[in-house]
């Protein structure tokens, strides 16, 4: 009698052996039988406990498979599954049916996702803006010095920038043409640069220190020195001043 009673529990073993081979359960919850689908466990409990138990008699193939139905529903039901794929078994899963790939909190529920902050805009290209330069060309009657009225408005604009830019400085550079002696037009070339020299500092204000004057007599003509038109361009004055912009 004790003998037919271990051999009674053979095939709940026997069940809970062959099913639990079936129902692994891994870190993924990727298990093959689960909570979802214990109808499954419960027919394949049924159908070993019944063929196990006929294997002792044909009377213990009806008890063997009740036995294994109830035996595999269990074992099935005790496993963990994760039916909506997002790594969180279903007993744990408070938000079953989550959109695949959606990241999870260890509850199953969706991580609130924050858009990115918007890319940093790149800050405006620096234009690098030249230095700033005037030029004065005043020019002279043949053997003269005086300034002529019509040359006291570019004069007026040399003295205006420098006024605006007051780091400057300036050489005010005399010049004659070819016509007399290199001693006369080199005296001639010096109180031309002198005069205009006094416009800017004794009519527009601009200090002394700040204006310096030479002359280069014939030295450096622009134009050709045997026509008329030729010589008139080279009885002229220069100036030039240069600023960086504030």
């Amino acid at each position: 009698m004790r003998v037919r009673s271990v051999m009674g529990l053979a095939p709940i073993l026997l069940v809970s052996s062959v099913l639990s081979g079936c129902v692994t359960t891994s870190s993924t919850g990727d298990a093959p039988l689960n909570q979802g689908n214990w109808p499954l466990c419960t027919a394949l409990g049924g159908l070993a406990g019944g063929g196990l138990g006929a294997i002792e008699s044909s009377s213990w193939a009806a008890g063997g498979a009740v036995a294994g139905a109830i035996v595999g529903t269990l074992i099935c039901y005790a496993q963990d599954g994760d039916e909506d794929d997002d790594g969180v078994f279903d007993r744990r899963d408070r938000c079953p049916g989550t959109p695949a790939n959606m990241p999870v909190h260890h509850n199953g529920c969706p991580l609130k996702v924050y858009e990115s902050a918007p890319a940093a805009e790149e800050p405006a290209a620096v234009e690098v803006v030249d230095s700033v330069r005037v030029e004065l060309d005043v020019k002279f009657d043949f053997n003269k010095s005086d300034v002529k009225e019509g040359s006291q408005a570019d004069i007026k604009s040399l003295a205006d920038f420098m006024k605006q830019y007051p780091q400057t400085t300036t050489t005010v550079e005399g010049h004659t043409d070819a016509v007399g002696s290199d001693a006369y037009n080199q005296g001639l070339s010096e109180r031309r640069a002198n005069a205009v020299r006094d416009v800017l500092v004794n009519q527009h204000g601009i200090d002394s220190g700040r204006v310096s004057s030479v002359g280069h007599g014939e030295s450096q003509p622009v134009a050709d020195n045997e026509s008329e038109e030729g010589r008139a361009i080279n009885r002229r004055v220069e100036a030039e001043v240069e600023a960086q912009p504030q």
